[in-house]
């Protein structure tokens, strides 16, 4: 009987694939890590190519190690870096330019143009989303305008439009199936989340040609079949990353709060079948959606967390490995306060300043890389703390100062960063037992699809508690260092531009 389940995780800074087994649980599991490429500052690409090696090499890794084979695989589940843009020739297969990271900003001066009151409203009322050069449909206008004949090529219907999951969806079958999942068709400033479908007008306003693009289907649906790995294998499962890992942390029930710390932060926060506008700037986004069944959340998406931590051991030489921060933090003396805004690639929200730039703030003559170390650290827990104050606001349902948040991705292995977070929060910070937990969401709901993994009630009452930080932090000091935080945003914000 087949019993394993295959995910597919695609970030922004490595692939992976995990095998999991019916309870959810990894069985084995291998990585490899993501060129970046960096044509200009503030432009961020991939090689495709390299993104569909990768995914590959890992996939056969995952298996080998398991000892396992197709026969023993119930499904594929994929999910993705949202936002990075691939266009490619149906005929060959070929991408016709290096993937757009959704960090990319070249097309700012674009969303500028386009940002007027009507064309800002209609969108926002559709999609949910803000005009941000951070979402798909700029790219592909970017794409189809320098890339020579692509606009023509479009039109002609020879061109395909995919975020990262529908790349790998049309390599993995074998160019039979072009389809992407809810999730990730709202992220493209061309959808409608409340009608699920694709928006003509929106299309036309970011010259699109509707041949483009993919269809669009449930999370847990039929992908197709790949002949990869040894025989054939149903995928099944499909969800944006920050979608799978609020299906991976179980937050199904309206009020339910994840944030994820990777290379940028993002929280979700479950409103149920209802789509809640934002008066603070945050997304309003498609949580999941199951038997053409959506449930909403809203969403606030921080460019730099764990990327902070990389300009510290990239860029400063300040470390050599990640984890080191954590140390070199605790040196830093508690009686200087230094802010860091890592706004490297804009701010997000709920600014979204995409022209603002990283800046830090309350150097002293005693600060040192100390310091700096600490404050990257708490640039994490100050953003999310934004980010949950918007929430509130704009859904008192979301919850009140005792709200339980569910926390997962790299950075959660700082303990440091993690009880910083729950002190600056005032709440208390949960850490699951299974970290991997946007795979898990993944593999779910290929298993799900599948039948061998229960309903969402069976799967919630399956996830465990690691740790749970609890906030230790006086009233009036976090009230004193939140202050300081939005003096330094607020500089960061009003900083002349040329």
């Amino acid at each position: 009987m087949r019993s394993l389940l295959l995910a597919i995780d695609q970030g922004t800074t490595s692939t992976r694939a995990i095998l999991f087994d019916a309870e959810l649980s990894p069985v084995a599991s291998a990585q490899k890590e993501l060129r970046q490429i960096y044509p200009a500052p503030g432009l961020v690409e991939h090689d495709a190519e390299e993104i569909w090696t990768g995914v590959v090499e890992t996939a056969r890794a995952a298996l080998a190690k398991a000892g396992a084979t197709a026969k023993d695989i119930a499904g594929i589940g994929i999910t993705n870096q949202r936002e990075t843009t691939v266009i490619w020739d149906r005929a060959s297969g070929k991408p016709i330019h290096n993937a757009i990271v959704w960090q990319d900003r070249r097309t700012a001066d674009l969303c500028s143009v386009l940002n007027t009151a009507e064309h800002a409203a209609a969108i926002s009322r559709k999609t949910g989303l803000l005009l941000d050069p951070y979402f798909s449909a700029t790219k592909i206008a970017w794409l189809l305008d320098n890339v020579a004949g692509a606009r023509e090529a479009a039109q002609a219907g020879k061109l395909a439009f995919g975020t990262i999951d529908s790349f790998l969806l049309w390599r993995l079958t074998g160019g039979r199936v072009h389809a992407t999942d809810a999730t990730n068709a709202a992220r493209t400033l061309l959808f409608d989340i409340r009608r699920g479908a694709w928006d003509g007008e929106l299309a036309a306003l970011f010259g699109a040609p509707a041949a483009l693009l993919p269809q669009v289907r449930d999370c847990a649906a039929d992908f197709g079949t790949t002949e990869l790995f040894g025989g054939t294998i149903r995928i099944l499962g499909m969800a944006g990353d920050q979608q799978a890992a609020t299906i991976g942390q179980g937050c199904f029930r309206p009020g339910m709060m994840k944030s994820t710390y990777g290379t940028g932060c993002f929280a979700l926060l479950n409103t149920g079948g209802t789509p809640v506008a934002s008066r603070n700037r945050l997304l309003t986004t498609i949580a999941y959606q199951l038997d053409g069944n959506r449930t909403y959340a809203l969403e606030g998406a921080i460019f730099i967390a764990g990327a902070a931590v990389q300009w510290l051991r990239d860029a400063l030489k300040a470390i050599a490995e990640a984890p080191a921060v954590n140390t070199l933090a605790a040196e830093a003396d508690p009686t200087e306060q230094v802010y860091l805004v890592p706004a490297f690639v804009g701010l997000g929200a709920p600014h979204w300043d995409a022209r603002a730039r990283g800046a830090i703030f309350g150097l002293t003559r005693n600060s040192g890389i100390a310091e700096i170390a600490r404050a990257t650290l708490e640039s994490v827990g100050y953003q999310t703390c934004d980010l949950l104050d918007a929430m509130r606001d704009d859904w008192p349902g979301g919850g009140s100062a005792d709200t339980v948040l569910r926390v997962d991705g790299g950075m959660t292995a700082s303990a440091p960063a993690m009880q910083f977070l729950a002190d600056i929060l005032g709440a208390p910070v949960d850490r699951p037992k299974v970290m991997e937990t946007t795979a898990v969401g993944a593999a779910y709901l290929a298993g799900l699809k599948a039948g061998v993994c229960p309903g969402l009630e069976g799967f919630a009452d399956m996830w465990k508690l690691d740790r749970r930080f609890e906030p230790a932090m006086s009233e009036t000091q976090r009230a004193e260092k939140r202050l300081g935080w939005r003096d330094a945003v607020s500089r960061t914000l009003s900083y002349p531009r040329t």
